[in-house]
């Protein structure tokens, strides 16, 4: 008899796992399909979470109701902030995580979680009635009927590993890859494209001389990537450095025809800001050696992954190029590197919902889109969970029918945007540098941007959101006195500065200037400002970097509410596109075909740029003026 439910998750990796617990937790009727159980949420890759970009997609899903930021505080064994010398809007919270921990607490969570339900299949076609997603049929042939069906399928869809010259499908190397699933997407006409990305080598730790090699540690203070993690002192532990050689660099020269990115026998394209150690040696010629991570991937510290040794040579001579590095000469191999092709859906196929644009009710989400990283995958799943709840009618005190995120509110929205509008034709990840905003979408923000989305989304208890509520007053209180606060250059105010072994100031200014300073740290503001004492830490350093970068926050906050307008441009359905000559042919060609009622409908269709929109605006504007003179 098939099993009816309200949402089926194909897929228990990263995007799954979020989709799934999010959709339960909003109410829906779920059931995950995954190939493994015990392999859920595997970090098959580097045993870390989090990064430059990558951190702030953790935090925001944690904002949102996900587990992934909880999961990485509770499995962590190493923390830091990089970029920490940096400004805020740049600093990235990274975590060695124990990979096997990580994935047990994600499997029990998904087990215990009421809503829920999880089974071993793997599926091999979609059910359509009409054009519309009714469910999916599995390789044991059982056919569970769902109203809404999220793929969150990975690097499985016609899996190929490239170890040297031997090829297998698998979808990770040992597990089986997902052939019928693919063909079939391709036959109901979504455009399949084909991706690369590879894996390093793992090693024995007891195998591997750790006397000469430089110890990275921790942050004294490590920081953590949930609001709800309470009391977190992690025991941690270190990484280890080391480098390549001329040796190792001469090693793979001579043996480049043996590798498949360079024999032809990999044609598709890989990440590009993690390339294979192949490919930079060919690079970077000129680079005498390249700095290699030796990163525990359990607590038991019985395999360490060897970070920046990405590769795909024969396993011969990947054990050549190990046994060249300083503290491997004598490493065993556990698992070899390897390159894996697998199939994407090009993204431009999807609504910002993660909706497919051609098939009702599917949703896609993680490597399927084209992404590559836990992280990215992870926040993709939240979000078409979500939608996938609200289309449903779910959502505690949501009054949308769709969540979508703009590229203003969080990097969430960046990345699903640079997705939908633009595509890719190679592995996307995330950086800071996509951001326009970036100033207002920090790390240590985003729960105060997005707590009031997640509170009425039912993602988020009412005693958080009521602590969120009353620190945002706080902030808000503070920086109205300090703004307000005008401070003289006289002998009581340079004393107290002085007592505090602050710098003095020679002219009049307000409190926000005084507070920005780099001197002043918790303890002195507190003591120099009476508006701030009694305010917690979290809330005081909301409120120096608000001071800090006061003027450019400023000119961003005025940036978006112009940009906000000029999405509200309406667009008249008789106007004629073919009349704009700055333009050019595609652009006209795409807007005369969905015929967007507005500048931001507009924005949503692939392939028009930010210029097109400019143009558009300025003949709207023009157009507008003419049509008053004649009225």
């Amino acid at each position: 008899m098939a099993m009816k439910v309200d949402i089926v998750v194909v897929g228990g990796g990263h995007a799954g796992l979020e989709a799934a617990l999010v959709g339960a937790k909003m109410g829906a009727r779920v059931h995950m399909l995954t190939l493994l159980v015990d392999n859920m949420a595997l970090a098959s890759c580097n045993p870390a979470i989090g990064g430059l970009g990558k951190g702030h997609l953790v935090k925001e899903i944690d904002a949102l109701g996900g587990v992934m930021g909880l999961l990485a505080d509770q499995s962590a064994l190493q923390l830091r902030t990089l970029n920490a010398s940096k400004g805020p809007a740049v600093r990235g919270t990274r975590a060695q995580i124990d990979m096997d921990a990580y994935r047990i607490l994600a499997r029990n969570l998904a087990l215990q979680t009421p809503n829920l339900s999880v089974s071993q299949e793997m599926v091999e076609a979609l059910l359509l009635e009409g054009e519309e997603v009714v469910g999916v049929k599995t390789n044991v042939g059982k056919i569970y009927h769902a109203k809404k069906v999220i793929l969150t399928t990975g690097t499985f869809l016609q899996g190929l590993v490239h170890i040297g010259t031997h090829q297998s499908q698998h979808g990770r190397f040992g597990e089986s890859a997902s052939i019928q699933l693919s063909k079939h997407l391709s036959a109901l006409g979504l455009q399949v494209g084909r991706l690369k990305t590879g894996t390093c080598p793992r090693l024995a730790g007891h195998s591997i001389d750790f006397r000469d090699l430089e110890p990275h540690y921790g942050d004294p203070n490590p920081p953590k990537f949930s609001y709800k993690t309470q009391d977190f002192y992690p025991v941690q532990l270190p990484c280890f450095l080391t480098y390549t050689n001329p040796t190792t660099h001469a090693i793979i020269q001579a043996n480049l025809h043996r590798a498949p990115m360079f024999s032809g026998q990999i044609e598709s394209v890989g990440p590009r800001y993690c390339p294979s150690i192949e490919d930079k040696i060919q690079r970077f010629k000129d680079k005498e050696r390249h700095q290699l991570f030796l990163e525990p991937q359990t607590r038991s510290q019985s395999e360490y992954y060897v970070n920046g040794l990405s590769t795909s040579l024969p396993f011969d001579i990947q054990e050549e190029v190990i046994h060249s590095i300083r503290g491997l000469e004598n490493a065993h191999i556990t698992r070899y590197g390897y390159a894996i092709e697998y199939d994407f859906v090009q993204p431009t196929e999807l609504h910002h919902t993660l909706e497919t644009k051609k098939i009702p009710n599917l949703y896609l989400a993680g490597q399927i889109n084209g992404t590559t990283g836990y992280e990215e995958a992870a926040a993709q799943g939240l979000m078409a969970g979500i939608n996938a709840a609200l289309a449903l009618g779910l959502g505690k005190d949501f009054q949308e029918k769709t969540f979508v995120l703009a590229r203003n509110q969080a990097y969430i929205g960046v990345m699903i945007d640079d997705l939908v509008c633009k595509g890719t034709q190679e592995p996307y990840r995330m950086f800071t540098s996509r951001a326009e905003y970036r100033l207002l979408l920090r790390e240590d923000n985003a729960c105060f941007r997005l707590g009031a989305y997640a509170h009425a989304l039912g993602l988020m208890d009412s005693r958080d959101y009521a602590k969120l509520q009353a620190q945002q007053a706080q902030i808000t209180q503070a920086m109205h006195t300090l703004q307000h606060t005008t401070l003289t250059p006289n002998r009581q105010t340079l004393e107290k500065l002085q007592a505090l072994n602050q710098a003095p100031f020679n002219e009049k200014c307000n409190g926000v200037f005084l507070a920005g300073r780099d001197g002043f740290e918790e303890q002195e503001l507190r003591a120099f400002f009476a508006c701030l004492q009694g305010l917690g830490s979290e809330v005081l350093e909301q409120i120096k970097i608000a001071c800090k970068y006061h003027s450019y926050i400023e000119k961003q906050s005025a940036s978006i509410a112009k940009m906000e307008s000029m999405w509200e441009t309406k667009i008249p359905q008789d106007f004629s596109f073919e009349r704009i000559t700055g333009l050019g042919l595609e652009a006209i060609e795409k807007l005369s075909k969905h015929r967007p009622k507005t500048l931001l409908e507009a924005s949503y269709i692939s392939g028009i740029t930010p210029a097109n929109l400019e143009v558009l605006q300025l003949y709207l504007h023009l157009h507008a003026k003419a049509q008053a003179v004649l009225s």
